[in-house]
């Protein structure tokens, strides 16, 4: 007899039973029983150990989004209390709870209210004036505090204002960020005077997609805007505060260092250059980001895990090398932990230079608890630490959970975390000639670096579907060519470069550096230009995503074979049902159209409004016809409106122009034509005859639009407004 894994009692075959007689041939059902299963399932719990500390960051990060996710506001007596309750749980459970299971559910339950409450007074303090909806110029007088990430319409500043026209103090914006039209572009630190239109910070470009505004509340953006002239030189009578004037005078030497780079090594190479050195990306040509990001390298551009990793590691490794060249030094000095102790030192200066962005913030933050293990003696690279990390992200920047790169970075470095677990580890062997062990430690580099960018990928794949729409097909390649290039040449040229620049000897470690830009410009641009380079996918339900992190996180976290129970969750994105396609998107001015035509949307207005129109049909997964020529084929359009055509899929007419009245004849054919018609101006809805008219007003209330034809003259309107409740970044005339 023996005991199979079911617990039950089998004879093997040939076995002669109790009695002696000849074994049965009928099989013996091997299926356990429920009581198996619960003592099997018992074991793998027990397995765990402490590894249930690992999931308290999981639930302060679920409060964290339980909170954001909300349509309404919680009162401030609601955070203050949740976070007295969390520690009152987390007291009483490590004093008097004696059972360990019992101790770990109330520390995660005490978590996840914990991060609900941290989220709710984290928005408390970041409360700030905001802009509101105005086309009026005014006169903006400010510091400039910083050049940041160009947009479509020319380079951007972000100010300090002094004075903003006529407006308040009190309601004056703490930060406001403004787009030039060429001309002039000052440096940080200076005072400045412009003339300009400041609104709100934008809305969603469509119901449901990312909410840009609560990055900006979170930022103390308060307003956006342009300017209608050139920059004009200001002559303040007071002087900024002291925090002010620091943080412009760090932003005036990352600029300098920036034009120094880009001085050196050219437009095209330089631009890539300082945006990994400063943060600074106003010189990186166009068709390089694109390139860069079709071909799945459009992290590089940001400074972030990959930067401060490559920053702090070489540092490390060459300290660590060069006391162990020392004997003497080497006998009686910490080696290991004056290496840390410098690296850490390395990667607090590089996120200085950097302009201490969000992803920089928190790769920092991460790196500093690896070289603090290390410090205490503890493993430098381990789940625990990276728990320790997210933790210390979370409470610092709540609002992260909501972040793509939070989200992606933790996932990538969780999974590759994980996979150290598992990945085997070979006995070294004794005496082998050294050119079978470069041979040997390169097939093992090419594994494990193979295997590190798939997990990778792999890992931060459902958030490049469902945040970005855009899956690269030869990212893996890319990334593995990629790798050593800038791990051995850019980013160690870059950083010497940087620290010997002042000195007037950093031309060489850029130009090295330059070199081995251009090698990865030119990667970049042989994967994004092969076939397939690029798949769109659309969006997938709300739920898929989250859902999608967990089943990662419990692939990751779990140890042993119900691990893979996380695997069909971790693949929700891919695997859950598309939601309807919307045929009609309207941005939220009411002044850009597009309607859904098969797999592609006809945009009204192919020059005005792209990005939001390029990012609703990428979402939806339908390709934007970018021309007048596609989009005459089924609707009359003039300067100021659209009439629906025979051929036209639906029969959506649209006219925006606010100054000038539309051509005589056009507004009655407008209605007559077309049974939905969208009006950027506040005509009286009665005064058309069409079945749904939606007009300015509708828009200033509710935001951008997705409609859906239900029937003949039916439709149905979600408002982005509506999606995204009442909250302290939200905006309109009923959110006030």
């Amino acid at each position: 007899m023996t005991t199979g894994l079911s617990g039950i009692e089998v004879e093997k075959p040939g076995e002669a039973g109790a009695d002696g007689a000849a074994p049965l041939s009928t099989p013996v059902s091997r299926r356990p029983s429920l009581a198996a299963i619960s003592v099997w399932v018992g074991e793998q719990i027990e397995r765990q150990g402490e590894r249930w500390r690992l999931w308290t960051p999981v639930a302060f990060g679920c409060g964290a989004g339980l909170y954001f996710a909300l349509k309404r506001e919680p009162q401030t007596w609601v955070g203050l209390a949740g976070l007295a309750v969390a520690a009152v749980v987390v007291l009483g459970a490590s004093r008097w709870s004696r059972a360990r299971a019992l101790t770990a559910l109330l520390i995660l339950a005490a978590s996840l209210l914990g991060g609900f409450s941290m989220a709710k007074l984290r928005t408390e303090g970041a409360k700030a004036p905001v802009a509101g909806v105005d086309t009026h110029p005014q006169r903006l007088e400010g510091w400039v505090v910083d050049i940041v990430s160009p947009g479509q319409g020319g380079p951007r500043l972000l100010i300090a204002p002094s004075r903003i026209g006529n407006w308040d103090p009190a309601a004056t914006p703490i930060r406001v960020r403004v787009t030039l039209r060429g001309g002039y572009l000052p440096s940080p630190g200076e005072p400045i005077r412009l003339l300009a239109v400041i609104n709100t910070p934008p809305q969603p470009a469509s119901p449901g997609s990312y909410d840009f505004a609560r990055d900006a509340f979170f930022q103390s953006v308060g307003g956006v805007g342009f300017a209608l002239g050139p920059v004009q030189s200001w002559y303040p009578d007071h002087d900024p505060p002291w925090r002010l004037r620091l943080t412009m005078r760090i932003n005036a030497t990352r600029w300098a260092l920036t034009r120094r780079i880009v001085d050196t090594l050219g437009r095209e190479t330089g631009g890539l250059a300082a945006a990994m050195t400063t943060g600074h990306d106003a010189f990186i040509p166009p068709a390089e980001v694109n390139d860069l990001r079709v071909s799945g390298l459009a992290h590089i551009i940001s400074i972030s895990g990959l930067h401060m990793a490559i920053v702090g590691g070489f540092v490390f490794a060459v300290l660590r090398f060069a006391i162990a060249a020392i004997p003497w030094l080497a006998l009686r000095v910490p080696g290991k932990k004056l290496a840390a102790g410098v690296a850490l030192l390395a990667v607090l200066t590089y996120l200085v230079l950097s302009g201490n962005p969000p992803p920089a913030e928190r790769s920092a933050v991460t790196a500093a608890v690896a070289f603090g293990a290390i410090l205490v003696d503890r493993q430098a690279i381990s789940l625990h630490a990276l728990a320790l990390a997210a933790m210390v992200v979370m409470l610092l920047q709540p609002e992260a959970v909501t972040q793509p790169g939070f989200q992606m970075s933790f996932a990538a470095t969780a999974a590759l975390v994980a996979l150290a677990e598992v990945w085997p580890h070979p006995v070294r062997e004794i005496n082998v000639p050294w050119p079978i062990k470069i041979v040997q430690g390169f097939w093992v580099w090419l594994a494990a670096g193979a295997a590190a960018s798939f997990v990778a990928g792999t890992a931060t794949a459902p958030f490049a579907m469902q945040d970005f729409n855009r899956v690269s097909t030869w990212g893996l390649l890319s990334n593995l060519a990629s790798e050593p290039i800038s791990g051995f040449l850019m980013m160690p040229g870059l950083a010497i470069g940087a620290v010997l620049t002042p000195f007037g000897l950093g031309e060489w470690p850029l130009k090295l550096a330059g070199f081995a830009i251009d090698l990865l410009n030119r990667i970049a641009h042989i994967a994004a230009t092969a076939p397939y380079a690029q798949i769109n996918v659309p969006s997938g339900p709300e739920w898929s995503l989250p859902m999608a992190f967990l089943g990662l996180l419990w692939l990751c976290l779990w140890k042993g074979r119900l691990r893979w129970l996380g695997l069909p969750f971790a693949l929700a994105v891919n695997l859950a049902p598309k939601p309807p396609v919307p045929d009609v998107w309207v941005d939220g001015a009411g002044a850009a159209v597009a309607v859904k035509s098969g797999h592609a949307a006809v945009l009204f207005r192919p020059d005005v409004k792209l990005f939001g129109a390029e990012l609703w049909a990428r979402r939806r997964g339908l390709e934007p016809l970018e021309t007048e020529a596609a989009r005459n084929v089924f609707y009359d359009c003039d300067h100021w409106s659209c009439t629906p055509l025979a051929a036209a899929p639906l029969k959506v007419a649209s006219a925006w122009n606010l100054k000038r009245p539309l051509k005589e004849g056009r507004f009655a054919q407008m209605c007559g034509s077309a049974e939905l018609v969208i009006l950027r101006n506040d005509f009286p809805p009665e005064s058309c005859a069409a079945p749904v008219v939606l007009t300015g007003a509708d828009f200033a209330r509710g935001g951008s639009a997705e409609l859906y034809r239900d029937g003949p003259g039916r439709w149905r309107v979600i408002w982005a407004q509506d999606e995204r409740g009442r909250r302290p970044w939200t905006w309109g005339p009923d959110l006030r």
